[in-house]
């Protein structure tokens, strides 16, 4: 059995593609599991919106005094509530690929016999200012731990990024897939009131290594990504410009190129 989990709360006011991002691993999942904060703006209706059985809720109230670690103690909640052996984790604001969705579904059958597997990784594209534009530069991180075997001590670390084992919070011992998830920036609708209905952020810091995103949006996400596509430019990509420290990026990306290592790289996992 394959589960899926994620959290959420406030996705309405927020705008988080929450409903692609559930129906996105629907596809290859037993059940979906969502941890839904107490939201006023109707997102537990929108998640039980989705009206597929294998989707449960599971209702919570957030407790804000714990700071960042409240979002890894969340998440912590909704794998103990998974009945999968595996388990694939999605961000309210990412949307899985259906071909990277394949490909971690061929994962988990080739990895599962292999104890030394502990995780599986997906590639980033990280969506920012508009839906035409990525950001590439070592800022912002190009894979994570996706999946997870649920019947390990496998935990949530720190703010809900990535996942630690054990009490003494090593590293997952992980295997490339080349499954693609995309992120969506928060500040492409960072004022949005509703679904299709965001205000343009005032401005949008310019940041080193932008590139046009050339490939597909996941098919679930289309409908999503049309109906913002209406409303004007999200953003003026103004606020700064090119600075020395930047020189740092430019040349880690020049050594990513040739070599395909990224350098000065934070990992939460150790390839195997």
């Amino acid at each position: 059995m394959l589960s899926g989990f994620t959290l959420v709360r406030n996705a309405v006011s927020l705008d988080y593609p929450i409903v692609p991002a559930i129906r996105s691993i629907l596809a290859i999942c037993d059940e979906v599991v969502v941890n839904v904060g107490q939201s006023p703006d109707g997102t537990r209706e929108l998640v039980a919106g989705v009206g597929d059985p294998r989707v449960r809720i599971l209702d919570s109230v957030w407790d804000f005094s714990r700071g960042s670690a409240m979002l890894a103690e969340e998440t912590n909640r909704v794998m103990r509530a998974c009945r999968g052996r595996w388990g694939v984790y999605i961000q309210a604001d990412e949307v899985l690929h259906e071909t990277g969705a394949a490909r971690l579904q061929e994962g988990v059958r080739a990895w599962d016999g292999d104890p030394r597997v502990e995780g599986l990784l997906v590639d980033y594209r990280h969506f920012y200012g508009d839906f035409d534009t990525v950001a590439t530069n070592r800022h912002w991180y190009r894979r994570e731990v996706r999946c997870v075997r649920l019947d390990r001590d496998i935990r949530s670390y720190q703010d809900a990024q990535g996942f630690r084992v054990g009490p003494g919070l090593r590293r997952v011992r992980a295997r490339a897939t080349g499954a693609q998830k995309l992120a969506v920036s928060q500040e492409i609708f960072r004022d949005a009131g509703g679904a299709g209905a965001g205000r343009p952020a005032a401005e949008l810091a310019w940041t080193p290594l932008l590139r046009r995103f050339d490939g597909t949006h996941p098919r679930v996400a289309q409908p999503w990504v049309d109906a913002r596509r209406q409303v004007p430019p999200p953003v003026s990509r103004g606020g700064g410009g090119f600075r020395l420290a930047h020189l740092r990026l430019y040349a880690s990306d020049w050594i990513e190129r040739l070599t395909g290592a990224r350098v000065f790289e934070y990992r939460n996992y150790v390839e195997v």
